[in-house]
């Protein structure tokens, strides 16, 4: 997915089962849409705890944190209850969401479906910019701030 391409709407299921549109999560600003492979494996949790840690920062900014991955509605309930996590938690079974952001590798054995990948998305659905790396956990939140706070908006 390339930066400032629009994106389309779509439906997923949170980690309460609540059906979450994403017009809807943009309607209170941008969203920053992070993908992980695996709920509650141990990178995932550093990365899902670090934007649970910055919370209240990116609120202060604007914008808000969404995870979302292939895992199902009661796996994501686990990993958000477990943490404390605090933001809607997206389940992406069939990879739709995942595939149209180039966030899908496809197959691999231990479930590594989904590449780590965080968007920010402005209010008008367009990609503000993507983060990608399998490994810095934190870089992640981190860079996504610091364009929150440089007013995605522009």
């Amino acid at each position: 997915m390339t930066v400032r391409a629009q994106i389309s709407d779509f439906e997923l299921h949170d980690e309460t089962g609540t059906l979450r549109r994403l017009t809807t999560l943009l309607a209170g600003g941008p969203v920053v849409l992070f993908f992980y492979p695996i709920a509650s494996s141990g990178g995932c949790t550093r990365e899902a705890c670090h934007f649970r840690d910055l919370a209240a920062e990116f609120a202060a900014a604007g914008a808000q944190p969404v995870g979302i991955s292939s895992d199902a509605v009661a796996a994501q309930r686990t990993f958000a209850a477990a943490h404390s996590l605090g933001y809607p938690l997206l389940s992406d079974p069939h990879h739709t969401v995942a595939k149209e952001f180039g966030a899908y590798r496809g197959w691999l054995p231990g479930g590594l479906h989904t590449r780590r990948r965080t968007y920010v998305i402005g209010q008008d659905r367009r990609i503000l910019t993507e983060i990608a790396s399998e490994t810095q956990f934190d870089a992640h939140a981190d860079q996504a701030l610091d364009l929150v706070r440089k007013n995605v908006t522009a």
